[in-house]
């Protein structure tokens, strides 16, 4: 098992570099960039983006004159800007050197998590990350905690009762939640119980509320949770139909086999068939979707709910900071999400030996 751990720590390696890479690329070729950003809104013709360059873009005097010249000819409404002053935009952002040169500056720096700075805002990017990570570490983490803990169950429950009423009602009930979108279920949400037309019943923005630095630590855990309601619930709306019917599938097609009915046969109870044959081998595929689930639930099933809740985590961040082009937190972000995502695959394949000790790794070819 340590040789294959290995294997897969180092097969990381190529793959974020190919990640990067790939996503380097098509930064080159975008149109639009943080120095084009800048001359937007020195010029004043800025009006797609969400943030505003002071406190990051460092000065920027001398703006008019020179002509434009070859230098700012490069970038959409540069034409009549002082050279000296693109010169100088371009120092900054790193556009200055060549692209080879900024993507090894770049890996080099990710290697030891120097993520560098936020063009437009005067923090770094690991900072930021940090700032933001606690809103989608809770909404990624109790979503996918609170969906397993539901579907399994149910999925279980609806094998066992496969055709019955039960069966049917629940199926119908998570089909139509799949289908109704999660941010619209969440404007319901908000209308219904965060002061809309109805009731006022939880908050409707932030993770805790103002003060809560004082809260006695009972008051701390309640208030958190009060604020997670309905985002949760909007979230996990649709989250319930996927890992049901996997598991329902999983377990109908485990309880047809040929083990199951030798053990009934031996007079094990329901229980002990379910839960000490069927369970090992059912909850694999299931677990299988366990890495996909929690890194969509963490960035970009959240990125919505965060927007319609008021929730400044990483999901918002990271699109606010592609619109603006804001690429070190871009990258940044990036970098954080894959690293997760491939630790999360890891970990996800060595769950399968804790559920089925049968499964070997160790002679298996990557």
């Amino acid at each position: 098992m340590a040789a294959y751990i290995l294997r897969r720590l180092l097969l990381m390696i190529p793959t974020l570099i190919g990640i990067m890479a790939i996503s380097f690329v098509i930064v080159q070729f975008a149109p639009g960039g943080p120095v084009e950003r800048v001359i937007a809104q020195v010029t004043g013709t800025d009006v797609g983006a969400t943030a505003r360059v002071s406190g990051g873009g460092g000065d920027f005097g001398g703006v008019q004159g020179g002509g434009g010249g070859d230098v700012s000819s490069k970038y959409r409404g540069a034409r009549g800007l002082d050279p000296e002053f693109i010169k100088k935009l371009e120092k900054q952002f790193g556009f200055d050197k060549p692209p080879l040169e900024r993507f090894w500056l770049m890996m080099k720096n990710y290697a030891v998590f120097d993520l560098g700075q936020s063009y437009f805002r005067s923090i770094s990017v690991v900072d930021l990350v940090k700032e933001k990570m606690p809103v989608s570490i809770s909404l990624g983490m109790w979503m996918t905690l609170i969906s397993y803990g539901v579907s399994i169950p149910l999925g279980i429950a609806k094998a066992v009762r496969d055709g019955s009423r039960f069966d049917v009602w629940t199926s119908a009930a998570i089909v139509v939640g799949y289908a109704i979108p999660g941010f619209l279920f969440g404007i319901l949400l908000i209308v219904l119980f965060a002061g809309g037309s109805f009731w006022d019943l939880f908050p409707l923005r932030g993770l805790t509320s103002e003060g809560w630095s004082t809260f006695s630590w009972p008051h701390k855990i309640v208030d958190y949770l009060w604020h997670l309601v309905l985002p949760l619930t909007a979230m996990s709306l649709a989250a319930f139909t996927t890992t049901t019917l996997l598991t329902k599938n999983s377990f109908l097609d485990e309880i047809r086999k040929q083990y199951v009915v030798t053990a009934r046969m031996k007079g094990l109870s329901e229980h002990r068939v379910l839960y000490g044959h069927v369970f090992r081998n059912a909850m694999l595929l299931v677990i299988a979707g366990f890495p996909g689930a929690f890194i969509g639930a963490f960035f970009g099933g959240s990125l919505l709910i965060e927007t319609i809740f008021s929730l400044d985590g990483l999901g918002l961040l990271g699109f606010e900071s592609l619109v603006n082009r804001d690429y070190p937190v871009v990258f940044g972000t990036l970098w954080v999400f894959s690293l997760m995502g491939l630790v999360v695959n890891l970990i996800s394949d060595l769950t399968y030996t804790w559920i089925d000790p049968r499964i070997d790794f160790e002679s298996r070819e990557i």
